[in-house]
């Protein structure tokens, strides 16, 4: 094993698992466990899948500047949100480009969680500093064990040892007695929680979950196969520090009342948005079983430049190779025809609308 990879804390148990590991963000991962990825895969979507995504860096806001701190760093008006509720949100640099994709929580008057990626967490956390300078607040990463259980049979499971999520739908907060903090969101399309754990509770809350029948441990592969069914970005592949919320079409997550704010790249964005994106990201249907991977080229028909697929491979649940990718607006529409160019040869496919599987978020009756 590489000595300069970090460790998680729970990796004995992943060990005990059967966990394969490979390096990713500076750290060692389960990839797959012993059942496999196809079975993984299929486990979160009709049970519950267990994650340990500890490598992904959250982080402590407070004190009384906070909420202007953090409307500064990104295009929202963290005010907005009750206690115990949580917004996606970018961080944005001067022109426009995505620093990194991440979570904001706010969890009292002056006080918030923020969840960043674990590839960007040094370069977001020198960001950040550099802001939070100028503002009357604290910043600090803080550690925890980092869990998300996932899939339709998760508030089930955590009901059954004692933690009540009836009353949380999508994007709710809730603390524990113990101080675990408890989302109600995730990065497979599927209900779930997200749950930042002390680090001398994650041991036995792990063991307690995976004891369970509908439980089982989901290593990255899963996860990757999961989020991008579900039309979900990884950040270094989809989304980079060139690409702007406009071409990302992910002005979604920007309220339209905070657009003329005076946060990071607001003015780099509002021209973005005037001018719009000479490409946009899209859905890629393969035809036929072979996927295409991230960095294949996409053509025309008549072998024009038309793209290039961003993320790859095979969706277990839709059936079929699933991709996504950014291509020249005048083919962005669903049902374009053109071609992947896979080592000289041209496979046919098609744009198609995202996710390429329903969400199944819990919004409420």
């Amino acid at each position: 094993m590489d000595d300069t990879l970090k460790i998680l804390p729970l990796q004995k148990l992943h060990i005990a698992a059967g966990a394969k590991f490979g390096p990713f963000a500076g750290w060692s991962m389960p990839l797959s466990y012993a059942a496999g990825v196809m079975a993984e895969h299929l486990h979160t979507r009709q049970k519950a899948g267990l994650f340990d995504i500890t490598h992904m860096q959250l982080i402590e806001v407070a004190g009384p500047q906070s909420s202007v701190f953090l409307n500064r760093c990104c295009p929202i008006d963290v005010t907005d949100l009750e206690i115990g509720a949580s917004k996606y949100t970018l961080l944005l640099n001067d022109t426009a480009g995505i620093i990194d994709d991440l979570i904001i929580t706010r969890r009292g008057d002056n006080q918030y969680l923020v969840v960043v990626n674990a590839g960007r967490a040094n370069v977001d956390i020198a960001h950040m500093k550099a802001i939070a300078a100028d503002h009357d607040c604290t910043f600090r990463p803080i550690e925890r064990v980092f869990l998300a259980l996932q899939g339709p049979m998760a508030a089930a499971v955590l009901s059954d040892i004692g933690i009540d999520t009836g009353s949380m739908v999508f994007t709710d907060s809730i603390t524990t007695e113990n101080g675990v903090i408890i989302n109600r969101s995730g990065y497979t399309g599927e209900d779930g929680f997200e749950l930042a754990l002390p680090l001398d509770q994650a041991k036995k809350f792990a063991e307690t979950l995976v004891a369970d029948e509908r439980v089982m441990w989901i290593g990255l592969a899963a996860r990757d196969s999961l989020r991008l069914e579900a039309g979900l970005c990884l950040y270094g592949q989809d989304l980079t520090e060139e690409i702007t919320p406009v071409s990302a079409r992910l002005m979604w997550a920007i309220p339209k009342a905070v657009r003329d704010g005076n946060f990071v790249g607001a003015k780099a964005l509002r021209t973005a948005i005037n001018e719009g994106a000479a490409t946009l990201r899209v859905g890629i249907k393969p035809e036929g079983k072979q996927p295409v991977r991230a960095g294949t080229p996409l053509l025309t028909r008549d072998g024009d430049a038309a793209g290039t697929v961003t993320s790859g491979g095979f969706g277990p649940s839709a059936g079929h190779p699933v991709a996504m990718g950014y291509v020249t607006k005048q083919y962005a529409a669903a049902g374009t025809e053109l071609v992947a160019e896979v080592r000289g040869k041209h496979l046919p496919v098609t744009i198609t609308t995202l996710p390429f599987v329903p969400h199944n978020y819990h919004r409420g009756n």
